[in-house]
């Protein structure tokens, strides 16, 4: 629950007004001499925040002359709530009592006196309440601060417990996919290479080299994302280099499956631009000037594309032996459209651990920029995804 203060100005006009009542029933009209001096303690406490010790000695004479002493203890306080001269604060609060003592009725000053001594006690009281108020709100307050200080240093602290933790998470993460995931695809990759010097059939040759090359890629790409998740804290790794819709074709021709792509986009994701450069063959996708067209898919949209064939792939690797697949890609006026289609599968397939969350990361991924994304079978046995992206990207 947050307190809620009154403005400066607003509690600077109030004082104000609270001043000039106490001139009103206090200094008589009749009495300009006084009355000036009161009015200007008065008017002076618009000024109490700015310079607190000017507007406290224009406070006295009105203290000394008159009975309306609220100007005066306003600007005391104001002065002990700003400053920290403890000694200043002394000698200002006994300046006011003097101050007040002189505008009592009777001239005598004589402290040998009871009366003179309680009505010394009881000004000295009134003098010393403001300043002790004074200082209690600037201990308040610099006791807020220190305590929003605090705050900000133990959540720092947390911060970097958090972060502790995380890197000391990633690391151990790092260790288990170097030693057991990187242990077992290098011996994938070692006896698929085996395979493929030692078989005579090409068929089998040509399994066995696929399954090395892609052992092999996929090792460089664990050897990678076992480097970023050992840099935590210091400098941020680079990923590596994100796929982009050139990659698309090698990635249905290593699919290893039966699969073919079929797209109205050039692999850089720009539709085919009717400039070509002086001289050149006229095959040259872009502008003339070698300047980026600017109808070209944004990388976040040639990234979602490729992730979503390459899932795709891999679940008719996966759950649809024997199947054949079809990726079509198109752009149709400020959308790219993608659909992955496969027939039905005519092996049984082979229980492979799975997650389940990959179609639900395509579908995160595709809201994310703004698209949507939906699967399902089809009519004849199959399954079909479709993902649809604006093709400047979201906004």
């Amino acid at each position: 629950m947050t307190s809620r203060r009154v403005p400066p100005p607003l509690m600077d006009a109030v004082l104000v007004v609270a001043a000039l009542l106490d001139v009103w029933v206090n200094v008589t009209p009749a009495e300009p001499f006084r009355l000036g001096f009161a009015l200007a303690a008065a008017f002076a406490l618009a000024l109490r925040r700015r310079v607190p010790l000017l507007v406290f000695l224009i406070t006295l004479p009105a203290v000394a002359l008159n009975d309306a002493i609220f100007a005066g203890l306003a600007a005391l306080y104001t002065l002990a709530s700003l400053s920290r001269r403890r000694t200043l604060l002394v000698l200002c609060a006994l300046a006011f009592t003097l101050c007040d003592m002189t505008s009592l009725p009777s001239p005598e000053f004589d402290l040998t006196k009871t009366a003179t001594l309680i009505t010394l006690g009881y000004t000295a009281a009134t003098a010393a309440a403001p300043v002790f108020l004074g200082q209690l709100v600037q201990t308040r307050r610099d006791l807020s601060l220190r305590l929003a200080e605090i705050s900000e240093a133990r959540d720092h602290e947390r911060l970097l417990t958090t972060q502790t933790v995380l890197a000391r998470e990633r690391a151990q993460l790092a260790r288990e996919m170097h030693d057991v995931v990187s242990h077992q695809v290098s011996l994938i990759a070692v006896r698929a290479g085996a395979l493929q010097v030692g078989t005579r059939d090409p068929e089998v040759r040509d399994a066995a080299s696929t399954i090395r090359r892609l052992s092999v890629q996929t090792l460089d790409e664990l050897r990678h994302m076992v480097s970023v998740l050992r840099a935590s804290g210091g400098r941020l790794a680079e990923l590596t280099p994100q796929p982009s819709l050139a990659d698309l074709q090698r990635l249905v021709d290593g699919s290893g499956i039966e699969a073919e792509l079929h797209t109205d986009l050039p692999p850089g994701g720009t539709p085919p631009h009717p400039r070509t450069e002086p001289g050149g063959n006229g095959t040259g996708p872009g502008p003339a000037d070698g300047t980026e067209d600017p109808d070209g898919l944004p990388p976040t949209v040639q990234r979602a594309i490729y992730r979503t064939v390459q899932e795709a792939l891999t679940n008719v690797r996966k759950h649809a032996p024997g199947a054949t697949a079809t990726v079509r890609v198109r752009r149709d006026g400020g959308a790219v459209r993608v659909t992955v289609t496969n027939t039905a599968p005519t092996r049984p397939a082979l229980p492979l651990p799975s997650a389940h969350y990959g179609l639900v990361g395509l579908r995160q991924r595709a809201e994310l920029l703004g698209g949507t994304f939906d699967s399902g079978p089809t009519a004849d046995g199959g399954y079909e995804l479709r993902l649809e992206l604006p093709a400047q990207g979201h906004r």
